[in-house]
């Protein structure tokens, strides 16, 4: 066997992290021969070298164990995240050819096949993935709290079909098939999202179509709630790119109202993460609108206009960490606080620490006219159905700003059991507007690596006095049956 097959190998470089071109340390390989750059670029990465006086020897037939030699090393230094699917053909013939040889030199043949296998499968085709949710809920009275109607109701929270293809080796296009609830309570298939991840040069990753960006959830501030800021269903273009300690993450999107055009404007954002080092991070961010028509034509009041924020978090070690958050706006319309703020601070401790629970402590301050993700000052606490911050004055006519205290603990017993328990009290600051107190308990059993099931107690009380038309308690018992696959 020639020596000249090395150039099969070399195929494998476009594969390797590493600089196209390379200095050639041996002295019968001119720089005008038609192997020069794929020998140099091997010897580079230490899979081949060459003889004693310098030589390569190129001419000279090889051994199989040489042959599998140089196979040993390249596989070991391949980048699978970087391969393309002719690389992977490649490294099966060679995994085939020289399996023998490789298992003479120690090198596991079987866990490379796996790997190439999972790669080749990757580039292959189309991938499928899904999630289902279906609740039993049983409510403690008609007018309830919750976001159903009547007493009792049995119905599907989720359903998504993940739709995935890797077109080559740098774009991938992604969908989401989920469902929409409509106002004669049925429910119909809708594409939740759908768009192409790209690279593009000096490393940018852009991508292209209706996504999700959750700052707040891609950054762990928070937990078994909603983003104060943020979690944005948007049309538009995604950049994002690394300068070693820094991220930087912008987007431009174009709302289409699709009911009263003057409130349709572009939305842009931008945040910078400075990761100072494994303990420290800290980010900052900016999200501005540009209407398409004047401002006086604007039927939305209150509305954002621009909202600027910073967050941190400070690792202890790698079972505890200190975070937190901070919000300000600019408001348009008839409002008691046209530039609103809001905070949280966040102590977040993991059961690998405590041994019996992880613990979650949330502190936080909103400002009354600050507009929260989703349903206005409601949303970000209200995962069981009730809206927690219902009770939070007018925020046109007062200045009522509410503490929230919420703590999360959870308990895994085992690889099938677990359970959890989560508090929260909303003190409002105007008066004759009473508190929010909300419990939670559940129980979760994991059937298979599939199935889930959970039972969950959730009890809402506000009060007796509220501008909002919320008083009085409930509670809710919700049986929830969860399937991934």
């Amino acid at each position: 066997m020639k020596k000249s097959f090395v150039l099969f190998a070399a195929a494998l470089l476009v594969a390797f992290a590493a600089p196209a071109f390379a200095a050639n340390p041996f002295m019968d390989v001119p720089m005008n021969h038609w192997a020069y750059d794929a020998v140099s670029q091997l010897a580079s990465k230490g899979v081949i070298s060459g003889y004693p006086d310098g030589s390569y020897k190129g001419g000279q037939p090889a051994t199989r164990y040489e042959m599998a030699s140089i196979v040993a090393r390249a596989l070991a230094k391949v980048d699978l995240d970087k391969a393309s699917k002719q690389d992977v053909e490649m490294l099966k013939k060679l995994v085939v050819e020289f399996k023998d040889e490789l298992d003479a030199l120690g090198v596991k043949v079987d866990k490379l096949d796996s790997r190439v296998a999972v790669l080749e499968k990757d580039l292959g085709g189309w991938s499928l993935a899904g999630e289902f949710r279906f609740d039993a809920k049983f409510a403690n009275e008609d007018n309830t709290k919750y976001d159903f109607d009547g007493k009792n109701e049995f119905s599907l929270n989720r359903y998504r079909i993940w739709i995935k293809k890797r077109i080559n080796e740098t774009t991938t296009f992604t969908s989401r098939l989920g469902y929409k609830h409509d106002s004669q309570g049925y429910d119909s298939a809708k594409w939740d999202y759908y768009y192409v991840t790209t690279k593009l040069p000096y490393d940018i990753t852009m991508t292209a179509g209706l996504q999700n960006i959750d700052w707040e959830d891609e950054r762990g501030l928070y937990v078994d709630n909603e983003a104060f800021v943020g979690d944005w269903t948007l049309k538009g273009f995604r950049f994002q790119k690394s300068f070693g300690m820094v991220d930087f993450d912008a987007f431009v999107s174009h709302w289409d109202d699709g009911i009263d055009s003057v409130d349709e404007y572009f939305m842009y954002g931008a945040r910078m993460d400075f990761n100072f080092n494994e303990q420290f991070r800290l980010g900052v961010m900016g999200v501005w609108r540009s209407y398409d028509y004047a401002e006086g034509s604007r039927t939305a009041s209150p509305d954002v206009d621009n909202t600027y924020g910073a967050d941190m978090e400070f690792k202890f070690n790698p079972s505890v960490s200190l975070k937190g958050a901070y919000y300000k706006q600019n408001l348009w319309g008839t409002v008691s606080n046209d530039s609103p703020v809001a905070y949280k601070v966040i102590l977040d401790v993991k059961q690998d620490l405590l041994k019996f629970t992880s613990l979650w402590l949330e502190y936080a301050k909103i400002d009354d006219s600050f507009v929260m993700t989703g349903d206005r000052d409601s949303s970000a606490y209200s995962n069981y159905g009730a809206e927690v911050l219902a009770n939070r004055g007018a925020a046109a006519s007062s200045n009522d700003d509410t503490t929230v205290f919420f703590a999360r603990a959870e308990q895994k017993w085992n690889d099938k059991w677990s359970t959890f328990q989560r508090y929260l009290t909303a003190d409002v600051s105007g008066a004759g507007v009473d508190d929010t107190k909300n419990y939670t308990f559940g129980v979760a059993y994991q059937y298979n690596p599939a199935v889930k099931f959970e039972l969950v107690y959730d009890k809402i009380d506000y009060g007796t006095d509220n501008p909002s038309g919320f008083s009085g308690d409930d509670n809710l018992v919700r049986f929830r049956t969860h399937v991934v696959f």
